[in-house]
This record gives structure tokens, C-alpha cells and sequence, in this order.
């Protein structure tokens, strides 16, 4: 998998942009905070499932799937790269004895 762009990336560029509307007034429509939605569009903070409903219904083309969907691909390919970091025991490797 290629390195997926941030879900406030996509927001920005291909739904906010191609209709002219500022961060401000998408934030007024969508009902959150401006600062909210900016962190959302810096890729400071990802899209929640509560945000995914206000962008589906925002936007009927989308639903709350698709959206969450971009979060999932972003985050399990930002998981992926610290992969190699993160150190596990594999259960296998435990006793199987069952706790007294």
C-alpha cells in the first residue's frame, strides 16, 4: 500500500476547494468549531465517527463509511511504518498453563 493522503487532505482538496468554501464557514455548516475543522484539514486530528456523520450529511455523495474508511487506510499505513518499532512477546511463545 502507498502512503494514503490524510482524510483532511482529501476534504480540502476535493470538497471544501472546488466549492469555494472557507474553513469558517464549512465549520459554521458542519457545526463545529473553525479550530476543529483546521485541525482536521492540517491532518492535526483525524476524523471521528461523530465527524464522519456531519461530512456525510454535509455531503450526500458520501457517507459515514467512506469517510472513516480514509481514516482507517491513514492510520493502518501510519501503524504500519512503526511497525517494525514496536517489540511483542508472541502469545505462542507463553506458557499455556491456565491461572490459578
Amino acid at each position: 500500500m502507498h502512503n494514503p493522503p490524510h482524510p483532511g487532505e482529501i476534504l480540502r482538496e476535493m470538497y471544501l476547494a472546488p466549492l469555494g468554501l472557507t474553513v469558517t464557514a464549512a465549520a459554521m455548516s458542519l457545526g463545529v468549531s473553525r479550530q476543529s475543522l483546521s485541525e482536521l484539514l492540517n491532518g492535526r486530528n483525524g476524523v471521528s465517527a461523530d465527524m464522519a456523520i456531519r461530512l456525510a450529511k454535509a455531503f450526500p455523495n458520501t457517507d459515514i463509511r467512506f469517510w472513516l474508511g480514509l481514516q482507517l487506510q491513514y492510520d493502518a499505513w501510519q501503524a504500519e511504518q512503526r511497525a517494525p518499532s514496536i517489540e511483542v512477546a508472541p502469545l505462542s511463545s507463553l506458557s499455556a498453563a491456565p491461572p490459578t
